[in-house]
């Protein structure tokens, strides 16, 4: 941001060696719960079994469903779509090859894969949670947002709520990293199976691919969408066309669909089967990314690809490589590639390429849509984000997001250079985030659903007692790499409550230094103040409090402005707000002192123009006959100093201030004009 004079008249300079950084405070306060009105709308839950009259996606508008559904493949199903790639293969290599391909073994394996998607996955995903939406946006942080704002079950309950929706949060963050990695890496060992020669390719390729991939994504879900929705919905055929020659060939195989094999297994090997859990998971990575990409398409199209095609397709693939396994020994080194036949298989690896871009997309964009929403909640500072589609408010991009998760996926390429070896670090944070996801959704469908305690106790038993099963078998693998998602959750959960806990200390001090706004405004009518030619206007998130920059101005320079604008930004959840709906003027109580203050109610896909909303508020008051081209802008910055107050650890202070020097300025999206904006501010101790 550029600025043509910047003053901080409130407090002298910080000493030297004292930890400060520098915010608007819109870039604090916007995160905040109070700010998030300003948001899209209130959240609100719909279900079956819930409050009437929730709103249909936005999605599910404008744009058929049957495209959005094969959008939907492109981004949503990526992850889950790519599992079989690696999940039977990792099963068998477990504990030095102890899952043996033995009718008793496969069956139980195969029974094990089926019943975890039909159950994890359609019924309580695609049948339970995804009813559960905040304003469209799905994920632990829209059902976070309905437990924080809506549940009656006092501040413990709140609380305890947020801080799963933090661990599950951070849990998806860290899978996001890894499903890149392995799912890239997974296709491109597929040419040591159809070229043996060609492993020393394996690793390179696979950094480019991932390099190209997160380049892409400033263009948007909606247009990537376009294109790998196609490519899935090949991937999925050819993943039918590959299963049905060998369920075929061996038709006993579909006695597996029989959950009785899982009895069988348990029984006759109970070890062997509970260390398998940890390997079966990776069958069901991904239900997490479908729910949180739920923003970018809406909830009827993402269940209509999934029951008409993504979990038929899935089922026959893994049956056919149960089939293949138990009639070829040795195919359990890769009983993906070797399902299809020889001359197909460098083809397959072209396409199992493209897949497990789509993969890794699908947690992209859930990683966007999270961010979001934890900034809505307060949990992470003013990141910058960009709308991407002219139609789904969901379809956004976030640049910072973007390139920590790619140097993520590189760093992790790098160091671990096989799908094999990165296995062990997978699946412990989606089965996390499995159970805080089950964990919100009991709150949510209790408080707010009003669900009979029957219903939702068996919901808990019921889906709980699997998970938590996947759970103390993923455990188990934090030695040989289960650490890493855990390390990368630790230090995002660090990250999140110390922001949290700053801003909630740093939002209470502002307000004390900004004092009420009404206040300032009836006391400003007893000062014979001199008041200067021009308009100031005060870009402030709210009309509750004074925007420092207009206090400071007063009480520094003992002038006031002809014309004093105090203007909020208050974007809704539709694309286009029509301009004869965008401004709201309140004269707060006087209509001969020049002062007002101005809503302006913008659409995701409007620009936040705040010149240009100032030029349509024009003459819509007395205290409005003002020339827009002349008006200066002030930006209120809060600098905000380490200090010894209690409340923070000191290098939780130091943490704090280093988010927020890192914030994003909300000055070039209000479009204001360089020339003739003003920065002013005052110091904060934390």
């Amino acid at each position: 941001m550029s600025t043509t004079s910047e003053r901080d008249p409130a407090k002298p300079r910080p000493r030297p060696g004292r930890g400060r950084a520098e915010a608007t405070d819109a870039s604090v306060a916007a995160a905040s719960p109070e700010n998030a009105a300003r948001e899209p709308a209130s959240p609100r839950a719909v279900d079956a079994g819930g409050p009437s009259g929730g709103r249909a996606h936005p999605a599910a508008h404008g744009a058929g469903l049957i495209g959005l559904a094969v959008g939907a493949l492109g981004v949503v199903f990526g992850d889950i779509g790519t599992s079989p790639l690696y999940a039977l293969q990792t099963v068998f290599a477990l504990e030095g090859h102890a899952v043996k391909p033995t009718p008793g073994d496969v069956y139980g394996v195969i029974s094990l894969v089926f019943w975890s998607i039909t159950l994890v996955v359609s019924l309580k995903y695609l049948v339970f949670v995804l009813r559960a939406d905040n304003d469209g946006e799905g994920g632990v942080m829209a059902l976070a947002a309905l437990a924080r704002q809506m549940t009656a079950g006092g501040p413990r309950l709140i609380a305890a709520s947020l801080l799963l929706a933090i661990v599950g949060a951070s849990l998806f963050y860290g899978d996001s990293v890894i499903t890149p990695a392995i799912s890239v890496l997974s296709a491109m060992e597929g040419l040591e199976v159809a070229e043996p020669s060609l492993n020393h390719a394996v690793l390179p390729i696979g950094i480019a691919v991932v390099v190209i991939l997160f380049l892409v994504q400033r263009f948007g879900t909606h247009r990537v969408g376009k294109f790998f929705g196609p490519t899935m919905l090949l991937w999925f055929v050819v993943l039918a066309a590959t299963g049905l020659p060998e369920i075929a060939s061996h038709p006993g195989i579909l006695r597996a669909l029989s959950p009785s094999y899982i009895v069988s297994f348990v029984a006759d090997h109970p070890y062997l089967a509970f260390i398998s859990l940890s390997a079966v998971v990776l069958a069901i990575t991904g239900a997490e990314a479908l729910y949180a990409d739920m923003g970018h398409f809406g909830r009827k199209p993402i269940r209509r690809a999934w029951f008409l095609l993504a979990f038929p397709c899935l089922t026959l693939n893994y049956l056919g490589q149960g089939a293949l396994v138990l009639h070829d020994k040795a195919a359990t080194s890769s009983p993906f590639f070797l399902l299809g036949p020889h001359w197909a298989r460098i083809p397959l690896v072209i396409l199992a390429t493209l897949a497990t871009v789509i993969a890794s997309q699908a947690v992209i964009s859930g990683a966007y849509s999270v961010s979001r929403q934890a900034m809505r909640l307060g949990l992470l500072p003013h990141l910058t984000i960009r709308q991407t589609s002219t139609r789904e408010s969901g379809q956004i991009y976030v640049p910072a997001v973007n390139w920590l998760l790619f140097g993520g996926v590189l760093v992790l390429m790098l160091s671990f250079q096989s799908s094999s070896k990165l296995a062990a670090a997978y699946g412990l944070a989606d089965v996390g985030v499995f159970v805080t996801t089950t964990s919100l959704f009991l709150v949510v469908s209790a408080m707010i659903w009003k669900w009979p305690r029957w219903r939702v106790i068996a919901f808990g038993a019921g889906f709980g007692s699997i998970e938590l099963a996947y759970l103390s078998a993923n455990i188990t693998k934090i030695p040989s790499g289960g650490w890493l998602p855990l390390g990368i959750a630790i230090v995002l959960v660090v990250g999140m409550t110390t922001w949290e806990a700053g801003r909630r200390i740093v939002t209470h001090r502002r307000k004390e230094l900004e004092g009420p706004l009404q206040q300032f405004v009836d006391e400003l009518r007893g000062r014979d103040l001199p008041r200067v030619p021009g308009t100031a206007v005060f870009p402030h998130p709210t009309k509750e409090t004074t925007p420092l920059a207009l206090r400071a101005n007063v009480e520094f320079n003992h002038v006031l402005h002809e014309h004093v604008v105090v203007m909020s930004v208050r974007p809704q959840n539709v694309p286009h707000v029509p301009p004869d709906q965008q401004i709201d003027v309140d004269e707060l109580k006087h209509t001969d002192d020049g002062i007002v203050h101005v809503a302006v109610n913008f659409g995701f896909q409007d620009e936040q123009d705040v010149p240009g909303a100032l030029r349509r508020a024009t003459g819509m008051s007395d205290e409005l006959d003002v020339d827009p081209d002349k008006a200066l802008y002030f930006l209120s910055r809060l600098s905000i100093q380490r200090g010894d107050k209690d409340g923070m650890a000191r290098w939780r202070k130091r943490l704090f201030i280093g988010l927020a020097h890192n914030a994003a300025s909300p000055a070039a999206g209000f479009c204001l004009p360089e020339e003739r904006t003003v920065v002013m501010g005052a110091h904060l101790e934390l």
